[in-house]
């Protein structure tokens, strides 16, 4: 984990080239068999890496994909997240019904998420998304 946050901190330092090659030197480590949160957290961040909308999309669903083995609380915290990234690579790639529908997804899980900062930055990331995808703040 402190490898994928160090990598996590050169991506917001703005060094998306160096941060995608180090992501994936760390999946070909951890494999497709890996550890489910190692998984979830280097495919979460290395679509944030990627310039082709969709190798991004490929991203996300690796995440979620990887998302699913896990279990817990932990999961249920990543799924608002996921379900939002894979709402706005959906729309980029304009498949606007599936983006519809993980923004659905990322709206009811979002009971998982803490009144704390995180939490209140996924909810606005949310309700910014429903702006962009339905032109309202609620879904069809």
């Amino acid at each position: 984990m402190t490898r994928i946050g160090q990598v996590v901190m050169l991506l917001h330092g703005g060094d998306r080239e160096e941060a995608r090659n180090r992501f994936a030197g760390l999946w070909e480590q951890i494999g497709e068999e890996g550890d489910p949160l190692h998984r979830c957290m280097v495919a979460h961040h290395m679509a944030d890496t990627q310039d082709d909308p969709e190798d991004e999309l490929d991203w996300d669903v690796r995440a979620l994909r990887a998302a699913s083995g896990m279990s817990g609380e932990v999961a249920r915290g990543f799924y608002p997240s996921l379900h939002l990234n894979l709402a706005a690579s959906y729309w980029r790639v304009g498949e606007e019904r599936m983006a519809i529908s993980h923004l659905g997804r990322a709206r009811e899980s979002c009971s998982a998420l803490g009144e704390d900062a995180y939490g209140d930055r996924i909810r606005a990331a949310v309700g910014r998304m429903e702006l962009r995808l339905t032109g309202s703040d609620q879904l069809p």
